[in-house]
């Protein structure tokens, strides 16, 4: 079953390089936001199957979206898997703390997206 995607990122060529990853590996249908404001609107109209969010964004960031789509009982459901490029300065503690689904660290290999993507999915699924 073909699965929807919603990537967030503020920079353009990091969702354009996610997204076609998705296409042509999975046919995955994918959408995406440039900021966290606009996460917020298209994960509570769109309903996707998982969500991929940058940690670093002006205005409003990884952790303060987070924040609102666990918050929001119409997003809370929905996986989030966290994409970052310093994973070094993240406290493993307080990840542990956030309820996240996966750490993905930038630079990521688009072809491999989605078998990553699916194996997160996966295990969640067993628990």
């Amino acid at each position: 079953m073909s699965k929807c995607v919603l990537i967030v990122d503020d920079e353009e060529d990091v969702r354009a390089i996610a997204q076609m990853g998705l296409e042509m590996s999975a046919s995955w249908n994918v959408i995406s936001a440039s900021s966290g404001q606009e996460a917020l609107i298209l994960a509570a109209n769109n309903q996707p199957d998982v969500i991929l969010l940058d940690m670093m964004m002006p205005d409003m960031d990884g952790r303060a979206t987070l924040q609102q789509l666990k918050g929001n009982p119409v997003t809370r459901h929905i996986p989030v898997i966290i994409v970052t490029a310093k994973v070094q300065q993240l406290d493993q503690e307080s990840f542990a703390k956030l309820d996240i689904a996966a750490v993905f660290v930038k630079p990521f290999r688009p072809l491999k997206l989605a078998d990553q993507i699916s194996a997160v999915l996966g295990s969640m699924d067993v628990e």
